[in-house]
């Protein structure tokens, strides 16, 4: 593409098709209300990561931290439901 004043640019296409999920918020509702054993903080740790990593344009790196986050959320529900199931019947236990 040359420009009026004789000067070229350059035009760069980035193809969506491939840029992996990140998770931010899934990663922030689990740090906000299920954060046991701080999981939901590492989780949004690793998201904030893999946005970075897809903004500078590394896709590999991206997924690789993506998938952790993924991984660190996935436990830190599961840790906090059955925290929550066990408090419950804790408590009924009491009375």
């Amino acid at each position: 593409m040359v420009r009026e004043d004789g000067s070229k640019s350059t035009v760069i296409n980035i193809s969506s098709d491939n840029v992996p999920k990140d998770f931010i918020t899934w990663s922030t509702f689990n740090t906000v209300f299920m954060n046991s054993c701080c999981l939901g903080f590492i989780a949004y740790i690793f998201s904030v990561k893999s946005r970075d990593r897809k903004m500078v344009g590394d896709v590999n790196g991206a997924q690789d931290y993506a998938t952790t986050a993924k991984r660190l959320n996935i436990a830190a529900v599961i840790v906090s439901i059955v925290s929550f199931i066990v408090l419950i019947i804790v408590i009924s236990q009491q009375k």
